[in-house]
């Protein structure tokens, strides 16, 4: 409903692409929470201002691991929900059942969210991010940031440098599998 509206038949209570029929309750709360969105003056800030799932590609990444730098020849591409080019900044916006910021940031850890987060900054080049959670049941706007200049030690950049981490690792592991092995035939 916030980044393709054009997809969302009102109506019939149906997304495009999708063959799940939704209910009343599913579009009410759903309307609820584009509405939280929208009152939120970040969110309708970045809304005004971003590409709608705009995409970003990579070929031939130069990754570190563990002081083991390695091409990662596997093309990579991803597609944000809020894409800012002229200010560097991107943003995924999440439904959640949090009903608190710390219960929200506790859901990025443990869906890896930062690592996504981290991924996407790197292959387009961005210096910001934003997570952006609307609760499904009481409809507060959760925003956690993720920033690659700001000082070591802040939130918003240990966040970053821990998505990095983990997705360095990650790459390095699918290059061992895939991409490491031209080097040993």
């Amino acid at each position: 409903m916030i980044t393709e509206p054009e997809k969302v038949n009102y109506y019939n209570h149906t997304v495009a692409g999708s063959a799940y029929q939704y209910n009343d309750d599913d579009f009410a709360r759903a309307a609820i929470m584009k509405r939280s969105f929208f009152k939120d003056q970040l969110c309708k800030m970045l809304a005004g201002a971003a590409s709608f799932q705009a995409v970003s590609t990579r070929y031939e990444w130069p990754i570190e691991h563990a002081g083991f730098e390695f091409i990662f020849s596997a093309g990579v591409r991803c597609k944000w929900d809020l894409l800012v080019r002229p200010w560097k900044m991107g943003g995924d916006i999440k439904s959640t059942v949090s009903e608190t910021e710390k219960q929200f940031e506790a859901a990025c850890h443990h869906f890896n969210y930062f690592r996504s987060r981290a991924w996407y900054m790197d292959i387009e080049g961005t210096d910001k991010d934003v997570l952006i959670g609307i609760s499904k049941k009481n409809y507060k706007v959760f925003k956690i940031g993720l920033d690659r200049n700001a000082p070591l030690g802040t939130k918003a950049r240990d966040l970053y440098e821990l998505g990095k981490s983990q997705y360095q690792e990650l790459a390095f592991k699918y290059w061992t599998l895939f991409d490491g092995i031209k080097l040993v035939a």
